[in-house]
């Protein structure tokens, strides 16, 4: 039974929680009608053990046993670091 869990790659938009992350990810579906094909995304709640994860990272998740009641995915590798540029109030205008 090892190594049938599912495996997504995403893009992390939040890492406001505690151990918790939340990764978007991209599916692309072929509309059955139309022959189009439809972007959708995805979002879901990552547990991240070490939170070494931050909001730009390419990350690996696996699924895994519920957790809480929203997180049934960990993390398992970063991929690519994310650049994140931050901005001050006076910049803007």
């Amino acid at each position: 039974m090892a190594g049938k869990h599912k495996e997504r790659i995403g893009r992390v938009v939040s890492d406001k929680m505690e151990k918790t992350v939340v990764v978007a990810v991209e599916v692309f579906k072929h509309h059955p009608l139309y022959h189009k094909t439809i972007k959708k995304t995805v979002n879901y709640k990552v547990h991240d053990e070490k939170k070494e994860s931050k909001v730009g990272d390419v990350v690996r998740i696996i699924e895994t046993r519920p957790l809480s009641r929203d997180k049934k995915w960990r993390l398992a590798e970063i991929i690519q670091k994310g650049e994140v540029v931050e901005v001050k109030p006076q910049e803007i205008t």
